[in-house]
């Protein structure tokens, strides 16, 4: 993978096991973000970064998309390797389930994550991946 940047439309920080308003926090962040992906025809990303520790800390959801001309781009270095989780999309939980699915592989140490930049990759066929920076 090259470089990747994104730029940066929305963003919220928040914890997954210790902010009560996470799930309205993350879907104000979309919904404001959805004039500015009105006509974007292309890959959408939930860029997650900016970690304080694990999944149990706080961190930076950004909702971004494949750029490099705003000054609030963010680069991706190509060094990261990533896991890729296909998002079961015809389950109303399928995002959910998979970030579920993660979290129990990296308790029971069969998932070595990086904690650097992980993302949900939105196609524009409805298509959905999660990417796991891994060591």
């Amino acid at each position: 993978m090259n470089l990747l940047e994104l730029t940066i439309i929305n963003s919220v920080r928040t914890n997954n096991f210790k902010d009560k308003a996470i799930m309205q926090k993350i879907d104000d962040m979309w919904k404001d973000a959805g004039s500015a992906l009105k006509n974007h025809k292309e890959v959408t990303y939930g860029l997650y970064y900016d970690y304080e520790s694990d999944y149990k800390g706080d961190y930076t959801l950004s909702v971004a998309i494949e750029s490099n001309n705003n000054a609030s781009t963010i680069k991706i270095p190509s060094i990261n390797k990533y896991e890729i989780f296909e998002v079961d999309t015809s389950d109303n939980f399928g995002i959910f389930n998979t970030w579920k699915e993660i979290w129990e592989r990296e308790e029971k140490r069969d998932l070595a994550r990086a904690y650097t930049f992980d993302f949900e990759k939105y196609y524009p066929n409805g298509q959905m991946e999660i990417h796991i920076a891994v060591k």
